[in-house]
């Protein structure tokens, strides 16, 4: 009888090819600054650009602070003083690991002082004024920080201290290119207040002349920029790009005056911060018309071009400030209680504005701020 074959093994399947690399742009600002007494946060929500940040895994290694559910959090102590490393790994399902980044959390010294002019430039979120307040009340508290704010904008008249160049709905461009004769109309600021009309009757950006006219002829210590979400509101992804590089060619415009005309001024460059943590607010606020998704993308990859241009350049006295990540996406907005539908006998609180801050999410912007302006302090031979 013969002999059949022996049968052979069936060919090994070749390796499933490695899943192409989520990319959840995971990016970190180069500095925390933690003042004693003040909480610092790192919202993980922040960091990330992606749609469900609840699917992912979040590990803090540093040696200061606590990592909590949505957070890493941290109020020194006077002892503190120091600068410690903070790395933020990601994981996706099957322990997978996503990024990593890497940023320091510097704690400033409490016995830092001295004087500080500051002028604070913005959109609707400096117009709030709530951020700058907070500034002044740390200062107030601070026995040893003398915070004095310049601007023309001065929305409570019974707090002359509190002012600045903040206006609801301006863009960088707005502040370098926009004349108007007539400065203020029905109480809103109408044109630039760094714009003025040249004597060859050409209106002329001049920020040397707003100095003179508003600080004394002097320069400010510091100049803060919180701008951007106005400019790039309503990009696509198809004109995001192109939206965000006019955005920086004319933010550039403004740095680059305050540079020349203060060489000592030290420029903070605040980084846009997050819109509110549900599509609701954006509901609220904008029927169909925009998404949180879309906003967030581009808010993310502002974040990333400022970054870009200015971080790294602290020997040039520009600072990339971490107010992108400090604010609580979810309660640091406003909301409101509402029956979950028509028929339901069940209440649900629900945000209901997408980009404005409610009084937290402002004060927390003010705590970084003024932990920068304590870091400028401490580092004054």
């Amino acid at each position: 009888m013969t002999e059949k074959p022996a049968p052979t093994a069936p060919e090994a399947a070749a390796p499933a090819a490695p899943e192409a690399a989520f990319d959840i742009e995971l990016q970190l600002p180069p500095c925390l600054y933690a003042t004693p007494g003040l909480e610092c946060n790192l919202y993980f929500e922040n960091t990330v650009l992606v749609i469900n940040p609840a699917a992912l895994a979040f590990d803090v290694t540093c040696a200061r602070g606590a990592q909590e559910r949505e957070r890493w959090t941290y109020t020194p102590a006077a002892g503190d003083v120091g600068e410690y490393p903070l790395t933020l790994t990601v994981y996706g399902e099957g322990n997978r690991l996503l990024a990593t980044a890497s940023t320091k959390v510097r704690v400033v010294d409490p016995a830092a002082g001295g004087a500080l002019s500051a002028l604070i430039i913005g959109d609707s979120l400096t117009n709030a004024s709530i951020y700058p307040l907070q500034v002044l009340e740390n200062s107030d508290a601070d026995d040893k920080l003398e915070v004095t704010l310049i601007g023309t904008n001065i929305p409570r008249k019974d707090n002359p201290r509190l002012r600045h160049e903040g206006y609801g709905g301006w863009t960088a461009v707005r502040f370098v290119s926009h004349y108007d004769a007539e400065a203020w109309k029905d109480g809103r600021r109408a044109g630039s207040p760094f714009m003025f009309m040249g004597e060859d009757g050409k209106p002329v950006f001049d920020y040397a002349r707003y100095c003179r006219e508003q600080n004394e002829g002097k320069a400010p210590d510091v100049a803060t920029i919180l701008l951007g979400c106005n400019d790039t509101f309503g990009a696509t992804e198809e004109t995001q790009a192109d939206v965000i590089a006019a955005c920086m060619a004319n933010m550039e415009i403004l740095v680059n005056a305050i540079r020349a005309f203060g060489p000592d001024t030290a420029i903070g460059i605040l980084l846009p911060a997050p819109p509110a943590g549900t599509q609701d607010a954006f509901g609220v606020n904008y029927a169909c018309n925009q998404t949180r998704w879309q906003y967030r993308r581009n808010q993310h990859r502002l974040v990333r071009a400022m970054i870009e241009r200015y971080g790294g350049r602290e020997a040039e006295g520009i600072a990339v400030l971490p107010s992108n990540v400090v604010v609580d996406p979810i309660y640091g907005f406003p909301s409101r209680t509402v029956k979950a539908n028509a028929r339901s006998s069940v209440e649900v609180v629900r945000l209901n504005n997408g980009v404005h801050p409610n009084e937290c999410g402002y004060r927390q912007i003010g705590d970084a701020l003024y932990g920068w302006l304590k870091a400028l302090a401490a580092a004054k031979p």
